[in-house]
């Protein structure tokens, strides 16, 4: 029996952009089209989409299925981890339902043993991503997963996917994404034209999109945003500091951080989360004759804590406090996600000596049983950044 939209959104996970990605993935559904499961911003969506199917992020950021997760994973491990096996095990992630193929990817050892409890649920393709990125072989490597990718889609889906259709994929992830840019564009204004919640709502929706179907939806953004320049209106008080985040994947319950932040008088003006504007601010090589190394080079760009060394992530700090000007970088670690935390050292010792910015490391989860605590800390460090802002004369 079809289900609509509503039906398929359960208490576990609701908020306008989850209703909207889901609206997105079941129209695509009820078009004939198949629906492939990605967890990660590894998985390489220009493959799924070169097939004519569409990606579905799968649910991993509510504290509601986690009780149950707990009865078979420990009660300290990740809470994205436990929230995914959560919402399968208790069948409530529509997204997960109307997937009809699982893309995995190793990017630690708590979801890699995960993957090994849902086998079975439904075709799962586990990536085995290298973690040494600048490595000779990590891009051989890496393309010849993506391959080994492309048989599993094939085979799985009885079809065919042409190096054609990947580079037309290839051009559309492109133009998508100097449209994303354009739009963080307006999040980089001094002051900011856009707030955090418009970001998030568009960014969850075109993370899984295609250029073309996010175009509309863009264009619509576009013309609001001018009209608000044009009228001198920006998003916050005039003055506040402005905040760059960054840390772990970011997205739900979790977004809990960044109500605080703007509840306490700050501006989140920049998201540097996997779920956040990572995705965008590269490109892929087009024409290339070897689309899947084309795609292997652009997805191991990505600067994840699970990589080393990763100096890309200082690199992309540098690049984002040029553009993004923030006054104060939040960095923001779940629980027992320890390549975040112990790369949290690094980055804030980069952050202070280099660009001479208060940062906060927060360790967090999904429940909301330290939002005053979290409050206290970060009233702080705006309070430390507005005297820098007023010993500057702003």
């Amino acid at each position: 029996m079809k289900q609509t939209t509503e039906a398929l959104i359960k208490d576990e996970y609701t908020g306008a952009p989850s209703k909207r990605a889901l609206a997105y993935v079941q129209s695509k559904r009820e078009n004939k089209a198949p629906v492939v499961g990605i967890y990660c911003a590894y998985a390489p969506l220009e493959l799924v989409r070169a097939m004519d199917a569409v990606p579905a992020l799968l649910c991993a950021f509510a504290n509601g299925p986690i009780e149950k997760a707990e009865a078979v994973l420990p009660s300290n491990l990740c809470p994205l981890i436990k929230s995914s096996y959560g919402f399968i095990i208790s069948d409530t992630c529509p997204f997960f339902s109307l997937s009809d193929a699982v893309i995995a990817e190793t990017t630690c050892d708590g979801k890699k043993k995960m993957f090994e409890l849902i086998t079975g649920y439904k075709p799962l393709h586990v990536m085995d991503l290298p973690q040494v990125p600048d490595a000779a072989e990590a891009e051989q490597n890496w393309t010849a997963m993506i391959g080994k990718l492309k048989a599993f889609l094939e085979n799985t889906f009885k079809t065919t996917i042409t190096d054609k259709r990947i580079e037309e994929e290839i051009k559309d992830t492109n133009e998508k994404n100097r449209m994303m840019r354009k739009l963080f564009s307006y999040a980089s204004r001094v002051p900011s034209a856009i707030g955090w919640s418009e970001l998030y709502d568009i960014i969850f929706t075109a993370t899984p999109s295609s250029g073309r179907d996010l175009k509309p939806l863009l264009d619509t953004a576009f013309a609001r945003l001018e009209e608000r320049v044009a009228r001198n209106e920006c998003h916050g008080a005039p003055g506040a500091p402005r905040v760059l985040v960054t840390g772990s994947p970011l997205g739900g319950d979790a977004t809990k951080v960044f109500r605080v932040i703007e509840e306490a008088g700050g501006v989140v003006n920049a998201i540097d989360n996997c779920t956040g504007m990572k995705c965008f601010m590269d490109d892929i090589e087009e024409n290339t004759g070897n689309p899947l190394a084309a795609l292997a080079r652009r997805y191991l760009k990505i600067p994840c804590s699970c990589m080393t060394p990763n100096r890309r992530r200082l690199d992309t700090m540098d690049c984002l406090v040029a553009q993004f000007k923030p006054d104060v970088v939040v960095d923001v670690v779940l629980h027992a996600c320890h390549s975040y935390n112990i790369e949290s050292h690094k980055l804030g010792k980069h952050v202070m000596e280099k660009h001479g910015l208060p940062f906060l490391k927060i360790v967090t989860d999904y429940s909301t049983g330290d939002i005053e605590q979290l409050r206290t800390r970060i009233e702080a460090v705006l309070e430390s950044a507005r005297a820098r802002m007023s010993a500057a004369g702003r």
